[in-house]
């Protein structure tokens, strides 16, 4: 069997472009995967294009392990979120395929089952004015939906300190969560790695009565000691690793101790296979993985598939139930939370296929987003696209 082509898909929201990638063979195969690019698309086209040529058309799908080191090293430069991403979105379909040959779920493929069903997280559900009474609403209906957990980011504009006002605010917003939720839901708060390490611990005590099962990246990801003067400072779990985009970058972080959970995206991290042998390393240092998931269905099924069989898989985040919720039709098959868990996926690959036709009707956007922005958490972007939209 050998690669004859690829294909690009890019699906629009207001604040987000998703980048479907088809993989086509001789023997009639196809197999899709997913990124979620900010501010890159043209970009990751553009490598995956060059990528065709040089690397992709004519590798047999199951040599996966030759076609990923190919692609991150036979351009000798140094592989960043972009060829990473593209790599991603190749391997996952990859492994779509070899699934889909053999007649099995890829977790079977990956050393099988070691759960049930995988819990999930819902995101992007607090799209509302930042007031204790609006999120406690919407929290409400998180778990009305039937999520036993939900992460947010309570902080606003913040970035590098907070001044009294808003800390006050934001930990109002946290303390209204929790009241919404109840003690036995799982209550995550997220960062997005605003904060001075000084900020963050102090916000950190002041975090303690509401049992965060974790605070997300509280320091920019480029200085690891920093992250690390945190983690010494609290003892809430730390959790990071969305900005990391590749495994051998990790190593620092697990000998500084500096995190409990970490948080690689499938989508930026080369794929499904890197991300298992980043948890078979994370596991040696008693460290938890919790992927990133900021993509759509396919990449949600992709991600599930390691929830399935990765022993110190922690949880599983998902957006589309409150964000861009009609985009999951874009792809039959989409994995779908029932009471808080992903059921067993039992279809043979990734266990979904993208509907073209459904992909029309999401036209690509001027999706720009920017986390550091007033109201960013209505998640409307800021390209002309979003200002039509909101008119």
């Amino acid at each position: 069997m050998r690669i004859t082509k690829i294909g690009t898909h890019v699906v629009g929201t207001p604040w987000r472009n998703l980048t479907f990638v088809t993989v086509h063979t001789d023997e009639g195969l196809t197999g899709v995967g997913e990124t979620r690019m900010l501010g890159h698309t043209d970009a990751l086209l553009g490598y995956l294009a060059e990528a065709e040529r040089r690397h992709i058309v004519g590798t047999d799908p199951f040599d996966l392990e030759d076609l990923v080191h190919r692609m991150k090293y036979g351009d000798y430069g140094r592989a960043g979120e972009i060829v990473m991403s593209g790599i991603a979105c190749v391997e996952m379909a990859c492994w779509d395929i070899v699934g889909k040959a053999l007649g099995q779920p890829v977790w079977r493929l990956l050393g099988g089952r070691v759960r049930d069903r995988v819990k999930a997280y819902a995101n992007g559900w607090y799209t509302v004015d930042r007031s204790p009474d609006e999120f406690h609403a919407a929290a409400k209906k998180v778990v009305d939906r039937g999520y036993r957990a939900l992460k947010l980011d309570p902080f606003g504009a913040g970035r590098m300190e907070l001044d009294h006002e808003e800390t006050m605010r934001s930990i109002a917003l946290v303390e209204a969560v929790r009241d919404a939720i109840g003690p036995e839901c799982e209550l995550l708060v997220e960062m997005h790695g605003r904060f001075s390490p000084a900020t963050a611990i102090r916000l950190a005590g002041l975090l303690e009565p509401y049992a965060p099962s974790w605070l997300e990246e509280p320091t920019p990801p480029e200085n690891l000691k920093a992250l690390a003067k945190v983690s010494a400072h609290t003892g809430l779990p730390i959790a990071t690793g969305e900005r990391i985009h590749d495994r051998f970058e990790f190593r620092e972080l697990f000998e500084l101790q500096a995190a409990d959970i970490v948080q690689p995206d499938v989508g930026h991290f080369g794929g499904i296979a890197e991300v298992r042998k980043l948890a078979a390393t994370a596991e040696t240092h008693y460290v938890q993985v919790a992927p990133h998931n900021v993509g759509g269905p396919v990449l949600t099924a992709a991600t599930l598939q390691l929830g399935v069989c990765v022993p110190n898989f922690k949880i599983l985040e998902h957006f589309n139930d409150f964000a861009d919720a009609p985009i999951k039709k874009v792809a039959t098959g989409a994995p779908e939370v029932v009471d808080g868990y992903f059921p067993l996926p039992d279809r043979p690959g990734l266990g979904v296929e993208l509907d073209l036709d459904a992909v029309a009707e999401f036209p690509r956007q001027h999706a720009d987003f920017d986390l550091f922005a007033e109201d960013w958490h209505l998640r409307r972007g800021t390209g002309p696209d979003s200002q039509k939209a909101r008119r």
